[in-house]
């Protein structure tokens, strides 16, 4: 019994650590951007699901696995939206975990995104971001152009 409950604490505790960040190795952010603490608290939470190549994340390189957030690299958001989809668990609630950073750290972390989201975007950026396979939004809760939520 006791080597049962070992062993999934052990699986528990990797799972965990699969979703976390891997620290502030390939941030191109200046630590001396006001981003910065941002570019940190994303790439420790929310780098094992999201790109973001200013925060030194690769999370969406499998776009087939549910688990996969949007590549924010080719999609653009504002702080409003970039906070709610933290706040609220994404926009379909489904898959990112709700309140993933809370406080002044969300505001952080929503602020570097909103600045730094989309450096891959470009005028097309929106449109083909409305056409991905991104599983983190139901297919009938796309937009037909635009950013989610915006």
């Amino acid at each position: 019994m006791r080597a049962v409950a070992i062993t999934t604490l052990a699986i528990a505790a990797a799972l965990s650590l699969s979703a976390c960040g891997f620290g502030e190795e390939g941030i191109t952010v200046s630590k001396d951007s006001p981003d910065y603490e941002g570019a940190e608290l994303f790439a420790a939470n929310c780098a094992g699901c999201h790109t973001l190549t200013p925060a030194g994340t690769l999370g969406t390189g499998n776009r087939g696995t549910r688990v996969q957030g949007p590549n924010l690299d080719q999609r653009t958001t504002t702080y409003k939206s970039a906070l709610h989809a933290i706040q609220n668990g994404g926009y379909s609630g489904a898959i990112m975990p709700q309140n993933i950073v809370v406080g002044e750290e969300a505001e952080k972390v929503a602020k570097f995104v909103a600045d730094y989201a989309g450096s891959d975007a470009g005028e097309a950026g929106a449109e083909a971001y409305s056409q991905e396979m991104d599983a983190s939004v139901p297919e009938d809760e796309k937009p037909k152009t635009g950013t989610f939520g915006e």
